[in-house]
């Protein structure tokens, strides 16, 4: 059971672009991997200073601000951007990498203890809100405050949307807290930030917040329950990874680009627009197919193969340009060490049950990891050899 699809295949070979309904609004998706990285660069046709307007659909009815930096333009963007940029740059801080280590390194003690463990839920989930503590710098106990929220912050199984009241109680709480008590986290150092010599406004504040719990969220609960599920589908690829852990820096690299849980982004076009023989009128926005530029054959030899050996990997799947994702290390960092410490504990890896996530769109159905994913991980006797690593490099 394969755990993606690339439903856009076809348009993307055949024209590059195609228009679709998305929530009753038409919009242009960009899809070859050299259109959508120039669409990315170029800011003054394809807009991203178009509050609640960047992701798709649109979350106007779901939270109240502004998201930042990822709803502006340069060069208002880069003045954001370097507000937050130190507690995503702790993803390098060795102290940092330790408990990250050390929180997967848990997890596994405890599912290897177990007959069964659900993936999305009970380890993904686990994973990316407690390792999201160590980044912003705040107790671990806020994680199970963040993992009772669920997958999504603004949507349920599905794909409707539920309204944001809780994040945003939430962090206006938070924020209270920090400016009555400051201290070195996250919400302390946005309430005594300064944007071009004044203080930040709240809503400011919340509109940083808000981007950084609901922008990696699912991406990685997605990413690490699709790169567990393909080691349960392909025992050779663990056995790969075993026999030279080097290989997990290439093997992740290729399970962001085939795991690409965000479709796709939106932006809007200032003024009437041609986008590779589409109009586009000012005002309406396109996308940039990440998922479907992640597969274009000429870019990707093979591209619906699964090689954990391939090199070079330009993947989009932290998008590309001014907005290259802050929050990359983080995930990085959450997949490698992953990857590591499966290879050192984890002899197999059984499925027991699995139900595949599917987006079904207008016009098209995209399958996209698992809405659960129940598996039996079994533990190595003895600490893996490296001695007699294969020389070939295997599609796995």
């Amino acid at each position: 059971m394969s755990a993606f699809s690339d439903p856009l295949r076809d348009a993307r070979e055949k024209s590059g672009v195609l228009k679709c309904p998305f929530h009753g609004e038409d919009i242009t998706m960009i899809l070859r991997h050299g259109d959508v990285r120039q669409a990315a660069k170029d800011w003054q046709t394809f807009s991203s200073d178009a509050p609640f307007r960047v992701p798709i659909p649109s979350e106007e009815k779901v939270r109240s601000m502004r998201q930042l930096p990822i709803e502006t333009n340069p060069p208002e963007h880069g003045d954001y951007r370097a507000i937050v940029e130190p507690f995503f740059a702790r993803a390098k801080d060795p102290a940092v990498i330790a408990q990250v280590e050390a929180l997967i390194d848990g997890l596994l003690t405890s599912v290897l203890a177990r007959d069964s463990v659900e993936i999305v839920n009970e380890f993904a989930l686990p994973v990316q809100s407690r390792a999201l503590t160590y980044l912003l710098n705040v107790p671990a106990s806020e994680g199970d405050i963040w993992i009772s929220w669920g997958i999504h912050v603004f949507k349920v199984t599905g794909g409707e949307f539920k309204t944001g009241n809780v994040l945003e109680d939430y962090l206006h709480r938070k924020f209270d807290e920090a400016q009555a008590n400051p201290g070195a986290d996250f919400f302390s150092a946005l309430t005594q930030a300064t944007y071009r010599d004044r203080k930040l406004t709240r809503e400011e504040m919340m509109g940083f917040a808000n981007l950084a719990f609901a922008g990696g969220r699912d991406t990685i609960i997605h990413t690490v329950s699709c790169a567990l599920g393909h080691l349960a589908e392909h025992p050779e690829a663990l056995e790969y990874l075993r026999a030279d852990p080097k290989r997990i820096t290439l093997a992740s690299e290729e399970f962001f680009r085939v795991f690409m849980p965000l479709n796709h982004i939106g932006r809007v076009c200032p003024v009437d627009t041609d986008v590779h023989g589409v109009p586009v009128k000012a005002g309406e926005r396109i996308s940039l197919a990440w998922a479907s530029a992640n597969f274009d054959a000429t870019i990707f030899p093979a591209p619906h193969e699964v090689r954990l050996d391939r090199k070079p990997n330009p993947h989009l799947s932290f998008g590309f340009g001014p907005h290259l994702c802050l929050g990359a290390p983080h995930a990085r960092l959450i997949l490698r060490t992953l990857l590591r410490l499966c290879c050192e504990r984890v002899k197999t890896i059984t499925i027991l049950q699995a139900t595949q996530h599917v987006e079904r769109e207008a016009t098209f159905d995209r399958t996209l990891g698992y809405d659960a994913l129940t598996v039996k991980l079994t533990a190595l006797s003895s600490p893996p050899t490296q001695d007699h690593a294969p020389t070939s490099l295997e599609k796995l």
